[in-house]
């Protein structure tokens, strides 16, 4: 009779938690069928409980993209977690019963037995009031730096002329001073176009003009592009792509974009001295482009946030103090805009 009471406690504050957790929750079994659903999970998603219970989970629950087409049922988050047998959290859309397409934050959990999926457990919540918040930001950023733009090109002319000579010869200390001026300028112009790229890209104002285009010659000109780079910091480009052409059709200013990101940011957080391997994969369906150095890696715990907006992991952030957090986030989205995969792997002061 005791277990018996613990056992009914236990499941008395199970019902509970789940009812009235304050996001989302819903229960599937094996096989994708709904045996739970909250209240909050009906009020948000707008169905009765009987509409809900029993279904196929996928028949009900309609995750959708921005634009609000569906999602492949194996790309969803349940999915993976039924296949890999871990927890998978992400932002995304679900379309509601009457049509309206929420944006929210989920988070869902395989139950295992034995090491076998038996079940998941989703929990979600809406986030419009954020994603509200976060495009006022966008707007703002776009516009403040628009209005920037302007007076920085006078600066930037002005200064230039003088450290020429234009208005006269400067002595030692006043072109030290002048090139110090100079490269501040170019930081703020580089910031100033990272910033209007994000904005363009959150309000889906990019448009992607596909080309055929050699993937090889692209990444032979970037590697030449960042040459002085290397060299400033002693540092050895090691090229493994081959000089045989691969033709594909993309977007070539938005394709060099993504791989001038990840080469910079190598050369960046690498040691002096060093050396980054840059390589280009020619696949039987897709091309693979990796770069690879020894510098100081991403601490695990700090992985998941590294392609978020504005973020520096903590190692970094004591070692260098320029970078704006922007690169890797704006890599990902474009690598997202044109239908790519981008992901790293990283060891804590190994290298990525």
């Amino acid at each position: 009779m005791v277990v018996n009471r613990e056992y009914e406690e236990e499941h008395a504050r199970a019902e509970a938690l789940f009812e009235h957790i304050g996001t989302g929750a819903i229960a599937t079994d094996e096989h994708g069928r709904i045996y739970r659903v909250n209240d909050a999970a009906l009020e948000m998603l707008e169905y009765k409980r009987e509409e809900m219970l029993g279904k196929w989970f996928p028949r009900v629950i309609h995750e959708v993209d921005e634009r609000g087409m569906l999602t492949e049922q194996l790309d969803r988050p349940i999915a993976r977690a039924f296949v890999s047998g871990k927890p998978v959290s992400e932002n995304s859309y679900y379309r509601t019963k009457t049509g309206k397409i929420i944006p929210i934050s989920l988070t869902v959990s395989p139950i295992l037995l034995n090491g076998r999926p038996i079940g998941a457990v989703e929990v979600f919540q809406d986030i419009s009031l954020e994603f509200e918040v976060d495009r006022m930001k966008t707007e703002f950023i776009s516009i403040a730096s628009h209005q920037l733009r302007t007076p920085l090109s006078a600066i930037n002319t002005y200064a230039n002329m003088l450290y020429s000579g234009f208005y006269g010869e400067l002595n030692k200390d006043q072109r030290s001073h002048m090139a110090t001026i100079l490269t501040a300028i170019e930081r703020m112009n580089g910031l100033i176009s990272t910033l209007l790229d994000v904005s363009q890209l959150e309000a889906g104002k990019i448009s992607v003009k596909p080309q055929k285009l050699d993937v090889c010659s692209l990444v032979n000109s970037l590697i030449k592009d960042h040459s002085q780079i290397a060299r400033n910091k002693g540092l050895a480009i090691v090229n493994n792509c081959s000089d045989t052409p691969v033709i594909i059709t993309c977007d070539r200013l938005l394709l060099g974009e993504v791989f001038s990101n990840l080469i910079s940011n190598a050369l960046k957080y690498s040691r002096d001295g060093s050396e980054v391997v840059i390589s280009l994969k020619n696949l039987k369906r897709e091309i693979v482009f990796s770069v690879k150095d020894t510098g100081y890696g991403i601490p695990k715990k700090m992985q998941k946030y590294i392609f978020t907006k504005f973020y520096r992991a903590d190692n970094i952030k004591k070692i260098d103090t320029t970078g704006t957090g922007l690169g890797l986030y704006l890599a990902k989205q474009i690598a997202d805009v044109l239908g790519g995969k981008l992901w790293f792997e990283s060891t804590d002061k190994k290298g990525s």
